[in-house]
């Protein structure tokens, strides 16, 4: 289980990229942090997320 953006979900195997498209998240308007490092957007793809790790996803909203 990892926990994401403080709620236990069942993403362990799933690439950061997959999580992202499976929660409806657009990768270009987000921010991800695993276990406390910034992951760069060209990195998605490649880091698998494992049981017990942690992740914030932040997404960017425009407005004035």
């Amino acid at each position: 289980m990892v926990k994401v953006n403080g709620e236990i979900c069942d993403a362990a195997g799933r690439t950061i990229a997959e999580h992202l498209e499976q929660t409806g998240y657009d990768p270009v308007r987000v921010a991800v942090e695993h276990n406390g490092v910034i992951v760069p957007k060209a990195e998605y793809e490649n880091t698998v997320l494992e049981d017990g790790d942690e992740v914030e996803v932040v997404s960017f909203v425009g407005g004035g």
